[in-house]
């Protein structure tokens, strides 16, 4: 979880070549309302995530109910949408992936093809509550390469006992 250019994708192929559990690209999930809107610039409110959310749980409960793992990228960026996302799914764990804005707003420079321009990171980082110490999962700086961040978050996988 994190705002746009934090590095979810980019740490969660990391984590899918190191685990081999299977992926989804959670902007995948979005109705094209969500990317027509992101594209011109307007960001997001509540109404317009709730399907996305909801899309993205089905592909968590599809995975639990086959008794796999998975790693599903999300911005997740409310409490209430990570309630959304673990109602019914007790195998939900975050990685909140944080980095400074100055890291971010470069990553998201130098990004090609991605329909959510750079102009709506301030929208994202308003409305980002970071996780909660009642939530499941752990804050990771998100500063080193995907792969030094894939390894931090497969060690707190670990330790939480998530993985054996």
């Amino acid at each position: 979880m994190g705002v746009s250019g934090v590095g979810k994708s980019s740490v969660a192929a990391a984590l899918e070549q190191a685990l081999g559990w299977p992926f989804a690209e959670g902007d995948d999930f979005h109705p094209a309302a969500n990317v027509a809107k992101m594209h011109a610039g307007i960001p997001l409110d509540d109404a317009d995530r709730q399907p996305w959310l909801a899309a993205i749980a089905g592909w968590i409960g599809t995975e639990e109910s086959a008794g796999r793992n998975g790693i599903v990228t999300c911005s997740a960026l409310k409490t209430a949408y990570r309630a959304t996302l673990r109602q019914g799914h007790p195998s939900v764990w975050f990685a909140d992936l944080t980095a400074p804005r100055a890291v971010i707003e470069s990553r998201l420079g130098h990004r090609v093809g991605h329909f959510m321009p750079p102009s709506l990171l301030a929208s994202q980082l308003d409305a980002l509550e970071p996780l909660r110490a009642d939530e499941p999962g752990a804050t990771v700086d998100a500063t080193g390469s995907a792969a030094e961040i894939a390894a931090t978050i497969e060690a707190l996988l670990r330790r939480d006992g998530r993985l054996s």
